[in-house]
């Protein structure tokens, strides 16, 4: 069975991993006939918003510990996560790849990504072992695969600007499809950055997973 190894920013649209896009992402992997393996860095959140209020409540939170909620306890510290013990990479999106995973949602394109979440997805890339960026986890991309890789985050003109002054290709992307970086065997696709439902995000993410876990 393929192993796919995912990586979560914490819990929450607004400050964590998309929760709906982390769980369509953990069945698709299923569904495809592979096991999913959930890592988290081990560290506090840039900040923690109350989601019922659309604010700030100045808590204190770790993102491995509100990665464990998604993941019903099943994770690990992202320090653990060995490229050799799996075949492909998924990262949902969610805020938290912009504000915990890096500084994208302060820096914009000059941003940095957090050590082991770089660490990571290089050795990955360096590998030639296939992954899924889904939602605003593509701004990742150019800092990773370097010049010239191609990605997605839909067609929003101010993140797609980003992506390009950062090296990258962006291309534009509807809601139920992905971007295939062929020679990279990188593959992105939008979900809530165009989504507005569960079945719209869940249209290009199955099909992602499907082709990760193909090119396994």
């Amino acid at each position: 069975m393929k192993k796919v190894a995912v990586i979560l920013a914490g819990c929450g649209v607004y400050d964590g991993a998309e929760i709906h896009e982390s769980v369509l992402s953990l069945l698709a992997i299923e569904q495809a006939g592979a096991s999913w393996h959930c890592f988290a860095p081990d560290m506090n959140q840039h900040h923690v918003i109350n989601h019922a209020a659309g604010e700030e409540s100045g808590e204190t939170r770790n993102v491995l510990v509100e990665a464990a909620r998604i993941a019903r306890g099943d994770v690990k510290p992202l320090s653990e996560l060995n490229v050799n013990e799996f075949d492909a990479l998924l990262l949902p999106g969610g805020f938290g790849v912009a504000k915990n995973l890096s500084t994208f949602a302060t820096s914009d394109a000059d941003m940095d990504i957090e050590k082991e979440v770089l660490r990571v997805c290089k050795a990955f890339a360096t590998a030639e072992k296939p992954a899924g960026y889904v939602c605003i986890s593509p701004v990742l991309i150019p800092k990773v695969y370097g010049p010239g890789a191609k990605g997605t985050i839909g067609n929003d003109p101010q993140t797609a600007a980003a992506f390009n002054a950062m090296g990258g290709e962006h291309i534009d992307c509807p809601v139920d499809d992905f971007v295939l970086d062929q020679s990279r065997r990188l593959l992105s696709t939008p979900a809530y950055m165009l989504a507005t439902s569960v079945s719209q995000a869940n249209a290009g993410i199955a099909k992602l997973v499907r082709k990760l876990v193909e090119l396994a």
